[in-house]
């Protein structure tokens, strides 16, 4: 198989595009049913932030047509177990966010069970948010179908969270729970971690050699040498409280803004453990994209689900900064659009919670995932992005854009005009899915034209620019944005603290 990225509901591509028994290996870190919004965090251009997504559920048709067919079985995918749990579930916490968060997570964790191989391995990042119950759900899938429960892994993340303010009544949470499963005969490469200095000194003999080495007993009596040299280290447990965290210098070059970004060390150490080079590791809420960016490092393959473009985005702009542009090319990238077709059904989903994924789109494919998404609403009206560029060699500018999918006519191109002068913006681009008439692109011609002195060029400063135009001719933005220029540029150590507080407790 090929490497492949989705964009799209990873309910609909499980059941429809991933085979039976094609996966080794599965990590997810899904919503954690904790109620808040989350921001994606733009480091190196100020405190811009953009939504990354809503982590609050409600019982809704969704819902609903979700619970519907886990208790008739639809198409003979649930297990008694699970039919039954959830039915009992219904009468103990009743309908509501938490039912609609489960049933949710049955859902896919039953399609999960599906696409792994007998002898795959599965492993649920979550918190004591919704853990126990999400134990529940994995046990009656994995544990009805010939799985094994294997380990409850504590991850502390403690030296992050220390930094949280205290909550009243109640301990500041230091860990999250990972919940591992696994077929008969699955991968397990035991890992070990260094001696600590402590126990280094419990080799308290030397041979003739002058070789460290201590006594120890079998079973049976009999003695032993160990030698110091010969040791592997302790076996890992599963208790991990030795990983790096964001405060780290060499994990803070990888942190990229995204608020539920986990450490690669973390992903290093399941992909180890779990799978061999060429094995397939599928994450099918793959955020920013760490999982299968280790994957990738690590020589394994790998399939990504996302159900938002931006997290698409911030995963194609991590490969091709990480393994070369020229990384693109080794990708599929499934459910983006490709010609005009597709380009109008993104416009034209019906879902409240992807009515914006066209404008993302748009947005960051023409900006070449450069752009900020503006998730704001009230004063700045029609302004679906923003942009920075280098002015001079100490300040920037702002471009501004616009997306529109329906029928578009020269009161629009009035309307953008006046929005982009009160932004204070210096270019504004107008990207529509309809053709522009002509007087739409007689009123941005009349906007006059940007001298940009430091690149020597002149820029219409209103631009109409076409869905068609994106898809068919890969026209792009072609001036060097900010975001380029100071992608290097990392905040203080505690200003990074500081936003991941933003987003926790």
């Amino acid at each position: 198989m090929e490497n492949t990225l989705f964009y799209g509901d990873n309910l609909d591509i499980l059941r429809k595009r991933i085979k039976d028994e094609t996966v080794d290996l599965c990590y997810i870190d899904p919503p954690f049913n904790s109620k808040r919004t989350y921001n994606q965090i733009y480091l190196n251009i100020g405190e811009d932030k953009a939504q990354a997504f809503v982590d609050t559920w409600k019982w809704d048709s969704y819902a609903v047509s979700g619970y519907q067919e886990i208790i008739t079985n639809y198409e003979g995918r649930f297990t008694s177990q699970v039919i039954e749990l959830i039915k009992g579930l219904r009468n103990v916490i009743k309908e509501g966010s938490l039912l609609a968060y489960i049933v949710s997570m049955t859902l896919r964790i039953t399609e999960i069970q599906r696409v792994l191989k007998k002898t795959g391995s599965f492993y649920l990042h979550c918190d004591p948010t919704c853990s126990h119950y999400l134990k529940l759900v994995s046990d009656a899938v994995f544990c009805t179908k010939g799985g094994d429960f294997q380990n409850e892994i504590v991850w502390s993340n403690e030296s992050s969270s220390g930094y949280k303010t205290q909550v009243k009544n109640k301990l500041v949470r230091g860990h999250d729970v990972i919940l591992f499963y696994s077929g008969k005969g699955s991968v397990f490469n035991t890992l070990y971690l260094p001696l600590s200095e402590s126990t280094k000194k419990r080799y308290d003999k030397t041979d003739e050699n002058g070789k460290k080495y201590k006594i120890y007993f079998e079973d049976d009596g009999t003695e032993r040498k160990q030698y110091l040299d010969k040791s592997k280290g302790r076996k890992l447990s599963d208790c991990w409280n030795d990983l790096p965290s964001f405060q780290t210098v060499n994990v803070n070059r990888e942190w990229l803004g995204y608020p539920t970004q986990k450490p690669m060390v973390l992903l290093e150490r399941i992909i180890q453990m779990s799978s061999n080079e060429g094995d397939v590791v599928l994450d099918a809420y793959c955020g920013c994209g760490t999982t299968i960016a280790v994957a990738q490092r690590l020589k394994r393959m790998w399939i990504g689900i996302d159900i938002t473009y931006q997290s698409i985005s911030v995963i194609i702009r991590r490969f091709e900064d990480t393994f070369g542009k020229q990384i693109s090319d080794s990708i599929i990238l499934d459910g983006i659009p490709k010609d005009m077709e597709s380009a109008r059904a993104l416009a034209n989903k019906k879902d409240d919670r992807l009515r914006k994924e066209f404008e993302k789109w748009a947005i960051l494919t023409y900006s070449d995932n450069r752009a900020i998404i503006n998730e704001k609403k009230g004063a700045d009206k029609g302004i679906d992005g923003i942009a920075y560029f280098l002015s001079s060699q100490t300040d920037t500018e702002k471009i501004v854009f616009q997306v529109k999918s329906g029928k578009v006519g020269r009161t629009d191109i009035a309307a953008f005009i006046t929005d982009t002068n009160s932004e204070n913006a210096q270019i504004g681009i107008f990207l529509t899915l309809e053709e522009p008439t002509q007087p739409m692109r007689q009123a941005a011609m009349s906007a006059g034209n940007y001298e940009h002195k430091l690149m020597g060029r002149s820029y219409n400063r209103i631009q109409i620019v076409t869905i068609k135009e994106i898809i068919e001719e890969k026209k792009r933005l072609d001036m060097p944005l900010s975001l380029e220029v100071l992608k290097s540029a990392k905040p203080k150590s505690g200003q990074i603290q500081e936003q991941i507080l933003d987003q926790t407790e």
